[in-house]
C-alpha cells in the first residue's frame, strides 16, 4: 500500500508556499526572496517549495541558492507540478502562486488570516484587487476569465469571482482529499469545482496582478487552455452538458411533432409541413438521447465519488426498475408498430400504388420516432443496470466520510 503523503507533514511548519516552475530563471529568485521576507516579517513558520517541471535554464540551482526546497516533478504540466509540490509540502496550509513575478508574495497575510479562520480554500480575486496595465491580455480580461468564471458560478453554485486566479491558499489536507487529477492549466478550475461540490468553506480576498516579469511569452495558450477549462466545466456538470439541452430539444421536437402530425401549420406566408415534422422528430430523438446520457453520467460520477450521493435521484432510479422500463419500452414500440401497420393498411386501400407523402409521412415519422424512443429506453435501462452493479458493493464515498470533518461556519 502506498504511503499517505499526509503522514509526512511536519507540525512545526504552518505554511508551505508552492511555486510551479518551468524555466523561470529571470523571476524565480525575486519571488522566493519576497516570500522569505514576508515569512520573517510576519513570524510565520514556513517553507518555500519550487516544484520544478523540467527546467533547462538553471532554475533549480537558483531556487536552491535562494533557500527554497526543490521538488523535481517529471510529469509535465502546470497541474502535475502543483500536485507534486503539494504532496511534498510539510505545512498545514499551502499557498500556491506562479513564480513569474505577476503575484506579490509580500502580500500573503489576507490568505493566511482566512485559512486560520477555518476556510479550506482562499481564492485570490484579481478583478477586485486590481489588474495593472499590461498584466492580462484583453481577451483574457474581458472575455475568457469572466465568461469561464460565470459558467463556474452558474453550473456549480460557486461564489468565486475569479476561477483562474493563480494565487490561492488552502488547507493541504482538504485539497489532497479532493484527489485532483488534471495535469494542465485546468488544475486551477478543478480545485475550485471539486471544493464547491464537496461544500468546503471558500473565501475570496483581493489580490493584485502585475505584468509578467519574464522576457518571453507565458506558458498559457489562450485557445488551447481556454478549451481545457471549458471542457472541464462541462464534463463536471452533466446537467448543463446533457440534461438541460436535452429537455429543451425534446420539448421543441415534441411540440412540433404533435402539432404537425395532424395537419400543416401555416404562419403568414410560411407553411410548416412534413419536412418540419421530420426535423421535429430528430429533435425529439436527440433530446431524449441527451437526457439518457445525463442519467448515465450522473450515475457514474456518483458511483466514483466525484459528487455527493443524490438521494432523490437514487429513489427515482430505484422506482424505475429494469422491468418497468422494459414494459414502457414495449408499450411504445407496440404503439409505433400499430401506427406503422395503420399506414401500410392505408397503402393497401390504394392497392399499394403511389402515395401522397403529406398524408403518409404524418403517420410514418411519428411511428418511427416512437419506436426509436422505445428502443432507447430498453437499451438505456439495461445500461443503467450495468452501472448499478458496482454501486451496491461500493464503500461510502469520501465525500460522505469527509462531511463531518468540515470546519463549521
Amino acid at each position: 500500500m502506498a504511503a499517505n503523503p499526509l503522514e509526512t507533514s511536519d507540525n512545526q511548519i504552518e505554511l508551505s508556499i508552492v511555486m510551479p516552475c518551468l524555466n523561470e530563471a529571470e523571476t524565480l529568485a525575486a519571488c522566493i526572496q519576497k516570500t522569505q521576507r514576508w515569512l520573517s516579517a510576519n513570524h510565520v513558520q514556513g517553507e518555500v517549495i519550487v516544484a520544478d517541471n523540467g527546467s533547462t535554464d538553471g532554475s533549480q540551482a537558483i531556487a536552491a541558492d535562494s533557500g527554497a526546497r526543490v521538488v523535481n516533478v517529471s510529469e509535465r504540466g502546470y497541474g502535475s507540478a502543483l500536485r507534486g509540490g503539494i504532496a511534498a509540502a510539510r505545512g498545514k496550509y499551502v499557498i500556491m502562486g506562479d513564480c513569474d513575478d505577476s503575484y506579490d508574495f509580500s502580500a500573503l497575510s489576507p490568505f493566511v488570516e482566512e485559512l486560520r479562520a477555518g476556510y479550506a480554500l482562499v481564492m485570490g480575486n484579481r478583478f477586485k484587487g486590481g489588474i495593472k496595465p499590461g498584466a492580462m491580455p484583453f481577451l483574457h480580461r474581458y472575455l475568457g476569465n469572466p465568461v469561464l468564471s460565470l459558467m463556474g458560478r452558474v453550473f456549480f453554485g460557486s461564489q468565486c469571482g475569479d476561477f483562474q486566479c493563480g494565487l490561492r491558499g488552502f488547507s493541504r489536507e482538504h485539497i489532497i482529499d479532493l484527489d485532483l487529477q488534471t495535469p494542465g492549466m485546468e488544475f486551477s478550475t478543478e480545485m475550485v469545482v471539486k471544493a464547491t461540490i464537496r461544500k468546503l468553506r471558500i473565501a475570496e480576498v483581493p489580490t493584485t496582478l502585475w505584468p509578467d516579469g519574464r522576457g518571453r511569452p507565458p506558458h498559457l495558450r489562450t485557445w488551447r487552455d481556454g478549451w481545457r477549462y471549458l471542457r472541464f466545466l462541462l464534463l463536471f456538470s452533466p446537467r448543463w452538458l446533457f440534461l438541460y439541452p436535452g429537455i429543451v430539444l425534446f420539448m421543441i421536437g415534441l411540440l412540433g411533432t404533435v402539432t404537425l402530425a395532424l395537419e400543416p401549420l401555416v404562419v403568414g406566408k410560411v407553411t410548416f409541413g412534413i419536412h418540419t415534422l421530420f426535423y421535429s422528430a430528430i429533435f425529439m430523438i436527440i433530446g431524449f438521447q441527451s437526457t439518457l446520457f445525463w442519467l448515465f453520467a450522473h450515475m457514474y460520477i456518483m458511483r466514483e465519488g466525484i459528487v455527493p450521493q443524490d438521494r432523490l435521484f437514487q429513489k427515482i432510479v430505484a422506482i424505475s426498475t429494469l422491468e418497468i422500463c422494459l414494459i414502457v419500452s414495449a408499450v411504445l414500440i407496440l404503439i409505433g408498430i400499430a401506427l406503422s401497420v395503420y399506414a401500410v393498411n392505408n397503402w393497401r386501400f390504394l392497392q399499394f400504388g403511389p402515395l401522397r407523402a403529406d398524408d403518409t409521412m404524418r403517420l410514418v415519422i411519428p411511428a418511427g420516432t416512437i419506436v426509436l424512443i422505445g428502443a432507447q429506453i430498453a437499451f438505456g435501462s439495461f445500461f443503467l443496470s450495468v452501472l448499478e452493479i458496482r454501486t451496491s458493493h461500493r464503500a461510502p464515498s469520501r465525500i460522505e466520510e469527509a462531511g463531518s470533518a468540515q470546519p463549521k461556519k
